[in-house]
């Protein structure tokens, strides 16, 4: 689903384009063009120049360093020439004089880039602090320990520089156990936002006084129904949200699922087993079952025992549709099965890893993973783990 915006910037505050190793390439280069243009101009004849090498300089320099070492990389490329000049002995003609005006108007051209990628820099860090703002007004972070239980959550956007889009968690202590709520809106764009900010809305208000999952879901479908007709930017009419809904009720030792066209959550054991929570009847996604399931039986919802020491994961579909180079899907079930995590944060840093692993480094939709784990007598508590992960460009 698509997100808002963030990058990464350098020190100087200007954006530096590529990953680590092709940002230490572009940082020498500015020096490695100077040098070459020097040697080439020594060991070529007379009549044959440097002088493109050194106009090359400050304009590789503009978008990667600060504005004085722009000016810098400007200056030394200038002496460069007239410090040629005088080594060979040459006299100061037009050619020699085009040459010298040449590098010193292209530095300056490097100035003013620089100037303009600096303030772009700094307005794309204004609105990713709006974007970081609403990310955290719409998605926070829950806490590390709701209701006995150690909570991690975790929002990784598939396009570098991004944040939240359509994918959706939630997580609260209620008078019926820890409640939570797991889905993906259909689209892109606002309106995906804006519908996740209202399927949130039902469900903080909602969790904390309907006595079932069944009675949650509905009024998750009828704030969507509601919310649809009164804003143009909802699709009122294709729209829709896979969503599954968790309530594990305090010192029960067991989870209640409700499925609603979501990919299966899966339960790890603390000895490395592993189940995949598939409900007994699959139900159509909310924005689709108002009207439709309310004259026959109710959504059926699973019980499954919650052990301590085990693990329970809910993601959204950015996992099981990452696929590699052969176009094969990823399998979180089989790419967890027999593996033993200290608590829920390795498990969201494990598979968020083992899917950038699959993917070769990207994936084509955003991530939503939230892990619950029921933690043994006397385990200690666990440290917060980031909520949101931004990846960097490749």
């Amino acid at each position: 689903m698509a997100g808002l915006g963030r990058q990464g910037g350098g020190a100087s505050g200007t954006t530096e384009p590529g990953g680590g190793a092709g940002r230490q390439v572009l940082r020498a280069l500015p020096v490695l063009l100077i040098l070459l243009g020097l040697g080439f101009d020594v060991l070529t004849p007379p009549g044959v120049t440097g002088s493109p090498f050194f106009s090359a300089a400050p304009l590789i320099a503009a978008p990667v360093f600060s504005f004085l070492a722009t000016a810098l990389t400007g200056f030394a490329a200038s002496s460069a020439v007239v410090a040629l000049h005088f080594h060979n002995a040459a006299d100061w003609r037009v050619d020699a004089l085009t040459e010298l005006v040449t590098v010193v108007t292209v530095s300056g051209l490097a100035l003013l880039i620089n100037r303009v990628v600096r303030r772009s820099g700094e307005r794309l860090a204004s609105a990713r602090g709006i974007a970081e703002a609403a990310q955290r007004a719409v998605l926070p972070t829950p806490a590390e320990r709701i209701g006995g239980l150690h909570v991690s959550a975790r929002y990784e956007a598939a396009q570098a520089d991004a944040f939240i889009g359509g994918d959706l968690y939630a997580v609260q202590d209620t008078p019926y156990g820890v409640r939570l709520a797991v889905g993906d809106v259909r689209g892109k764009g606002l309106g995906a936002v804006e519908a996740v900010a209202v399927v949130l809305g039902a469900f903080r208000e909602a969790a904390d006084t309907e006595p079932t999952l069944e009675a949650l879901a509905e009024r998750l479908e009828r704030a969507l129904a509601r919310e649809g007709v009164r804003r143009d930017s909802l699709d009122a009419v294709e729209g829709f949200t896979t969503c599954v809904l968790g309530e594990v009720p305090a010192g029960a030792g067991v989870l209640r699922l409700l499925n609603r066209g979501h990919p299966e959550p899966l339960l790890l054991y603390a000895d490395g087993g592993l189940a995949v929570l598939e409900p007994a009847e699959p139900s159509l996604p909310l924005g689709l079952g108002l009207g439709v399931l309310s004259a026959g039986p109710p959504d059926p919802v699973g019980e499954w025992p919650f052990p301590e020491g085990s693990t329970l994961l809910l993601y959204t579909d950015g996992v099981t549709e990452a696929r590699d180079a052969a176009g094969v899907f990823y399998d979180p079930a089989a790419r967890l099965r027999g593996r033993v995590f200290p608590g829920p944060g390795e498990v969201l840093g494990a598979l968020s890893s083992d899917v950038r692993r699959h993917t070769g480094g990207g994936t084509t939709d955003d991530m939503a993973l939230l892990a619950l784990g029921r933690p043994r007598e006397g385990q200690p508590e666990r440290r917060r783990t980031v909520p949101v992960v931004r990846r960097e460009e490749e």
